[in-house]
């Protein structure tokens, strides 16, 4: 006969994910709880001043607390040792008289005397209602003499062997010991002492119950303990209350310096009292009033200025309408003319289109610094405005020895750019990189994704100190002061042409390294109004040796003035156009 064994219960298949998946949901809710408790930690000044109050406070009660509990409880024992030690002498003093009638253990009336002097010693104890135990054992005559307890319990298991063997040799000692008396488990203080006789020696013992010294001791405990809390509790709440008071003002300035800061320069804080909060709340509004009529002066000293700027610029424009009428009267005959007299008309000529250009350039900066600029965009294929733009400074190019090579795409580029503006952002870019070039080639590269077009402009000549990529776009400012201007520029090229890049929404930035040469970059987006978030070109050129090493396969980190922090940069697309060079 076979029998069929029983199958055990099959487990749910899906126990095991649903473990899984609560386990990670528990996970993530103490991570989440950690999570805001350090934020709450970190940002709440009131929350720290209370949980160091707290956390000390603890420490500091609880060892104070210790000390009182354990110092009761010494107490307690002592007094309870020093009454059983007295009690113990008297009690050896009168069995060694009642022993003291005879000379051998076997004598009949022995064992009756041990009986009643056991029975006297506990019901003569005023404390017998406590549960004293009188015990008297003779170590020596185990068969002879038998041992008595009143009342009669059994203490072999309180009376440790190390204790009576002391006892027995002799002297007085104790112990504490818990066991179970009476069906009752009860801790009691033991003290054994010798009783000699004219027949030898016999031990006595009393067991003391500390049950009353355990209960008042716990009590005691219990008092401390509860007074350690509240008294903890209550200074943890005046801990919250003066971090309050001291903290509320603080929030307050907080808040106000950050409206004050938002532009809200009416702001004030409301000072209550002449304590030192009211003193910094005082000095805070005196602060801000003086602040506020400082950037008032300012502005307003600065809306002159720009207002100057523009008037100079605009009234200069009729005598330098008449000047240049003369000046071209003048280059127009300079053949005629003595060859130095030629020489200052053609000096005259280039320094009146310098002049021009500079007035351009102030009245375009001033319409900047007002907010008046406008942007027209449509679309625009930037690959003929590249072509162009290399195509004007082909002459320029080929006077100082520099190639002006291109790497743009066969098809159209189209974005949404005002195309005056871009133009006249890679005019300033590429005449700089021709300038700066130190007749080694400068390549501009257009590039673009879904969403950004990017152009770049390389040159190999000095390049930039560390730094100086940030500098490049102040106004007025040259890496080189002694440097002459190969293109008499004006000194606000890039400067404008980093407004014109943040009016479309987009990026300028500079990189450059000694001896290595420097690239621009331009970076807008290929809808008007959409907002820039990588680049389809790298910043840091391809050919410049880094300092910290590395594969260029992957994205580089890049702060660029027009960023307005950290980017992160892609690799440079591959190139679907060919190359052409312009210039030598």
């Amino acid at each position: 006969m076979t029998s069929t064994p029983t199958p055990l219960p099959e487990t749910p298949a899906g126990w095991r994910p649903a473990a899984r998946a609560l386990r990670r949901a528990l996970v993530g809710r103490a991570l989440g709880l950690a999570a805001g408790l350090h934020l709450t930690w970190r940002r709440s000044l009131q929350v720290r001043v209370v949980t160091i109050t707290l956390v000390a406070s603890s420490l500091l009660v609880g060892g104070f607390a210790y000390l009182i509990a354990d110092k009761i409880t010494s107490i307690l024992l002592d007094n309870a040792e020093i009454d059983v030690k007295a009690r113990l002498e008297s009690g050896a003093t009168y069995a060694a008289k009642q022993f003291g009638l005879y000379n051998q253990p076997q004598e009949a009336q022995l064992q009756d005397t041990i009986d009643g002097t056991v029975n006297y010693l506990a019901g003569g104890d005023p404390q017998q209602a406590t549960g004293v135990v009188v015990a008297l054992t003779a170590e020596r005559y185990p068969g002879v003499i038998q041992p008595r307890t009143s009342p009669a319990v059994d203490v072999q298991p309180l009376i440790s062997r190390e204790l009576r063997g002391v006892v027995a040799g002799g002297d007085m000692a104790s112990q504490i010991s818990t066991g179970t008396v009476a069906g009752t488990r009860t801790k009691y203080l033991v003290y054994g002492s010798p009783v000699p006789t004219r027949f030898g020696q016999v031990e006595l013992y009393y067991l003391v119950p500390l049950t009353r010294q355990d209960t008042t001791a716990a009590d005691a405990r219990a008092t401390v303990v509860a007074v350690g809390v509240a008294l903890v509790l209550l200074l943890g709440l005046l801990a919250a209350l003066v971090t309050r008071l001291v903290v509320t003002p603080v929030r307050v300035a907080a808040r106000t310096a950050q409206r004050l800061s938002a532009g809200l320069l009416d702001q004030r804080m409301v000072v209550n009292g002449e304590d030192d909060l009211a003193l910094l709340a005082a000095s805070f509004n005196q602060m801000a009033t003086n602040l506020q009529r400082q950037i008032l002066r300012l502005e307003e000293m600065s809306r002159l200025q720009r207002r100057f700027t523009s008037d100079v610029s605009h009234e200069l424009r009729t005598p330098l309408t008449t000047v240049r009428m003369a000046a071209d009267l003048i280059f127009a005959e300079r053949d005629a003319f003595d060859p130095a007299v030629a020489r200052s008309a053609e000096l005259l000529q280039a320094e009146l289109d310098r002049f021009e250009e500079l007035l351009t350039d102030l009245l375009e900066i001033s319409r900047f610094d007002a907010g008046f600029a406008m942007l027209d965009a449509e679309p625009t294929d930037l690959v003929p405005v590249v072509h162009r733009v290399a195509d004007r400074l082909a002459g320029l190019a080929e006077r100082v020895g520099v190639t002006i090579e291109l790497d743009v795409p066969t098809a159209p580029v189209i974005a949404e750019v005002d195309p005056r503006r871009v133009e006249r952002v890679l005019r300033n870019l590429v005449g700089n990189a021709v300038e700066h070039g130190e007749a080694k080639p400068v390549l501009i590269t257009l590039g673009l994704d879904d969403t950004a077009v990017a152009i770049t402009v390389r040159d190999h000549g000095v390049g930039l100190k560390p730094g100086e990529e940030k500098l490049v776009f102040n106004r007025f400012w040259r890496a080189d002061p002694s440097r002459a201007r190969q293109t008499g520029g004006t000194g606000l090229g890039l400067s404008i042409s980093l407004e014109d890049a943040r009016l479309h929404g987009g990026w300028l930035e500079a990189w450059g390294a000694p001896g290595q040469g420097a690239q621009f970059r331009l970076t807008l987006p290929a809808r008007a109004g959409d907002r820039l978030t990588t680049s389809p070109l790298r910043l840091v050129p391809g050919d410049a040796a880094l300092p910290f090493g590395g594969p260029r396969d992957g994205g580089l980190l890049a702060i660029g003035p027009g960023s307005g922090g950290v980017l992160a940069i892609g690799p440079a697309p591959g190139g679907d156009g060919g190359r052409a060079e312009v210039g030598s």
